[in-house]
């Protein structure tokens, strides 16, 4: 049997929508789709840039809480609602993956809030498990 927790953020959406940040099961950690909120204030910048850099923070919250880091980066997917977004925020994204390379994938779609203006999911392999 493998190790299974949730790791939660303190985002209103989780306890809303039913879900947690990060999900570790054994030596995987998946975090979920997350946007550009500072989940301690719930508030979001209108700047496509500083969302990405905040989903970032995010993520490396989680990673850290699940034992891991943007090193341990196997898959990440960046959903926008406007394809156009997404080059301004190559440049945050490169300082996080350009040395650990993962695969990746861009998808334009809607998402759940008007103000969100890229969404990331990652999934990462616990080192030493």
């Amino acid at each position: 049997m493998t190790e299974r927790r949730v790791i939660l953020s303190g985002s209103t959406f989780e306890e809303q929508i039913g879900y947690a940040r990060a999900v570790v099961d054994g030596d995987r950690v998946h975090v979920s789709g997350t946007t550009g909120f500072d989940y301690t204030t719930m508030t979001i910048s209108e700047d496509v840039v500083e969302q990405a850099e905040q989903c970032l923070r995010n993520i490396e919250a989680a990673l850290a809480e699940a034992g891991c880091a943007f090193a341990d980066v196997v898959r990440v997917r960046y959903l926008l609602p406007d394809r156009a977004d997404f080059e301004p925020c190559w440049p945050v994204l490169r300082r996080r993956f350009g040395e650990v390379r993962p695969a990746a994938t861009m998808m334009e779609c809607g998402l759940a809030d008007p103000r969100m203006k890229i969404e990331i999911e990652v999934d990462a392999r616990r080192p030493g498990i």
